[in-house]
């Protein structure tokens, strides 16, 4: 079975995307679904997915903070 290369985290790239960690979590999804990774790579798989997922998470309540303040310098004017 092929070896699944360690995606680079978050902070070891220099242009994040979100569009592309979800794609990213999908991917592995799809690998792990096909039944071609054994256990070992099944468990890293999974965990670099929930690593991508809270990155994820972490970004749209950043986003939300954002928005929220905005909304309040709205009504505040």
């Amino acid at each position: 079975m092929a070896r699944i290369k360690k995606q680079p985290k978050s902070d070891e790239t220099s242009a994040w995307s979100y569009e592309q960690r979800v794609a990213e979590v999908e991917g592995i999804i799809d690998r792990i679904e096909a039944g071609d990774l054994d256990l070992e790579q099944v468990f890293e798989q999974f965990s670099q997915a929930v690593e991508y997922l809270q990155e994820c998470e972490n970004f749209l309540q950043s986003r939300q903070q954002q928005v929220d303040l905005l909304i309040e310098t709205l009504q505040d004017d």
